[in-house]
């Protein structure tokens, strides 16, 4: 049976801490709460907890799973570089709603499903995940739901749908916002294609609006679908 707590009680909040962090150590899953929505948690570098998380949410190799990371030093040691306009936006939107995908640090041995040499990576804004990242390190995260359904805003939502899958649940409360984060692919600021101009492209608005990410990317940031030059 998975384990509960509720971690706006500050003695449950020691005690879930702790129990996340042994959780996860053995290759186990962890519910928690972000600023975002609940995520599903598991070691990034452990092939077998990533492909245990994927299970638990029904999905496949071709949707691996983010990496939240505690700061920008961790995000550094992930990926291959981080340019300038990406810099920009993270003093921006860290910690918070966005995700970045950018390519990953080859001398990496993980395995996180087939991403083509790069990874999405967040800082989250919320307490209790950046704790748990500060002890653990990076962390595999999905949101806490069955591939197809509403993503969870609540510990007892993601128990509902992921059950004895995951081995503990922090119950942070409500979420903050209820809104999934932004996901931007700025692989081509990194590795830019033959004949091709840079450019960072929306792979899903959430949290942070094309209107905040044009504001900093400018030129940038790919036009819409269907927009003009």
């Amino acid at each position: 049976m998975p384990t509960v707590f509720d971690c706006l009680d500050d003695d449950q909040l020691l005690a879930g801490l702790r129990a996340a962090r042994q959780a996860l150590a053995r290759g186990e899953l962890v519910v928690l709460p972000t600023d975002t929505v609940y995520g599903v948690a598991a070691d990034a570098f452990s092939p077998a907890a990533v492909a245990r998380l994927l299970a638990a949410k029904g999905r496949g190799r071709a949707q691996p799973p983010p990496v939240l990371v505690s700061g920008r030093d961790m995000l550094g040691a992930l990926v291959e570089e981080v340019p300038e306009p990406i810099e920009r936006l993270i003093a921006a939107f860290w910690p918070g709603g966005l995700t970045i995908v950018l390519p990953a640090q080859p001398s990496l041995t993980w395995d996180l499903g087939d991403t083509a040499g790069t990874v999405a990576v967040r800082m989250p804004d919320h307490r209790i995940a950046r704790e748990v990242i500060a002890d653990t390190g990076p962390l595999a995260v999905s949101s806490a739901n069955l591939s197809g359904q509403r993503a969870a805003v609540s510990s007892i939502d993601a128990e509902r749908m992921l059950g004895e899958s995951v081995a503990v649940y922090l119950d942070g409360g409500a979420s903050q916002t209820g809104i999934a984060s932004t996901i931007i692919d700025a692989t081509a600021l990194v590795r830019p294609a033959a004949g091709a101009a840079a450019r960072v492209r929306i792979l899903r608005e959430g949290a942070v609006r094309r209107a905040e990410l044009a504001g900093i990317l400018g030129d940038l940031l790919e036009e819409e679908p269907g927009g003009t030059e």
